[in-house]
């Protein structure tokens, strides 16, 4: 197995709760479970309810990591440890320290533009990634709003 790809979306032009519906549509479309850390227990009620809700034609269906259920989860919203749904990615939300990376195909670390202390947590975190063999990627929001990848 391939050393898990560690890939950083720096926000600047939308927030979290237009993006993460996104990129966890298109970790399921590959046929991945994900898994949604944060440290936040406040974050992590808001993203149980919005994933229900975020657009009127669809949901993301998920469970929180005390739900008996998490083993057969698509997505699993936790303050990490382990990797209960067995998800080939890992989603790092403000701050989260992550499981072992070892365990997944992909890790994505999104975090806040704007923010000084998640910008210097980021970079901080992608010296120890690349430092730790991990290939790195790092995705900035273009002036259209798409993604783009910085080299």
């Amino acid at each position: 197995m391939s050393a898990c790809e560690v890939w950083f979306y720096h926000l600047e032009r939308a927030r979290l709760d237009q993006v993460l519906p996104e990129l966890l549509e298109k970790t399921l479309a590959r046929g991945w479970r994900a898994l949604v850390n944060s440290p936040s227990p406040e974050r992590l009620e808001q993203l149980d309810a919005w994933l229900w809700t975020y657009r009127d034609d669809s949901f993301l269906a998920h469970a929180v990591e005390a739900d008996p259920f998490v083993p057969r989860q698509p997505i699993v919203l936790g303050e990490g440890g382990g990797n209960p749904n067995q998800a080939q990615a890992l989603f790092l939300l403000d701050g989260a320290q992550g499981a072992d990376l070892a365990a997944f195909e992909r890790c994505i670390v999104i975090f806040d533009g704007k923010d000084e202390q998640a910008l210097a947590s980021a970079r901080a975190r992608w010296s120890a990634c690349r430092a730790d063999g991990h290939p790195v990627v790092y995705w900035r929001q273009g002036e259209r709003g798409g993604w783009e990848r910085q080299t």
